[in-house]
């Protein structure tokens, strides 16, 4: 099973009013474990940035003045995530009505929302009451996020990557105690974990002398001994 952890930065809260994303940043994963390949591009919004998200990100009209625009970037973006990948995103609502708008302007192929997976739901469901931010459940699973004094979009993948993989039981979800909240690799119905037969039974570890001596202890003890019915 392959999954997209992404997260994207902005110049603000609306695409609707003229808002667009100046960062993408894309970790795979494949099976629950990071592979390695990232995706990252800074991107030119085409319009000034305003104080309030400079603040948030620190990406300024100067930096990102020669940087491409999405629609010279987005089908690299699209071939990253394909066609069939989750994108686990905080928040996921957020990123994704950027993206496709972004998409949209670009008149390229639009994500389905039911793609993406909210890993901020995850946590308000896991731990009902408590904070849902990323700081804050990097506090709770021990991550480090020193390097995170403003938001970055790679930055922010790798550490939600790390969230994530916490909040589906660790590296090794399938050691999970409530294998209901675990994905599997069962793409129809990833919450419906049932156990497997093995393909090939184990070989026996009894010895042929063992077994003729259970045998000969067995009829010892009459036609109404357990192991007789």
């Amino acid at each position: 099973m392959r999954e997209i952890v992404l997260d994207t930065e902005t110049t603000g809260f609306e695409p609707a009013e003229g808002d667009r994303i100046v960062e993408i940043g894309a970790v795979e994963l494949y099976n629950h474990v990071p592979t390695g390949r990232t995706y990252h591009q800074y991107i030119n919004p085409e319009r000034a940035m305003p104080q309030e998200a400079f603040a948030v990100h620190g990406l300024g009209d100067d930096f990102l003045r020669d940087k491409p625009r999405f629609i010279e970037v987005g089908q690299a973006f699209l071939d990253f995530v394909g066609d069939d990948s989750i994108l686990v995103i905080h928040n996921a609502a957020f990123d994704m009505k950027f993206l496709n708008a972004e998409l949209g302007w670009a008149k390229m192929p639009l994500i389905p929302m039911e793609r993406s997976l909210d890993t901020v739901a995850m946590a308000r469901r896991k731990f009902p009451g408590s904070p849902a931010s990323l700081d804050a459940l990097c506090r709770r699973f021990n991550i480090d996020n020193s390097a995170r004094t403003l938001h970055g979009a790679l930055l922010d993948a790798e550490i939600l990557a790390e969230v994530y993989l916490e909040l589906i039981g660790g590296r090794q979800p399938g050691f999970g105690l409530n294998i209901a909240e675990n994905r599997s690799d069962n793409a129809d119905d990833p919450g419906d974990w049932r156990p497997r037969p093995r393909p090939v039974p184990l070989p026996s570890r009894i010895t042929e002398e063992e077994a003729a001596a259970h045998e000969a202890f067995v009829a010892k003890l009459g036609e109404g001994a357990i192991w007789a019915r």
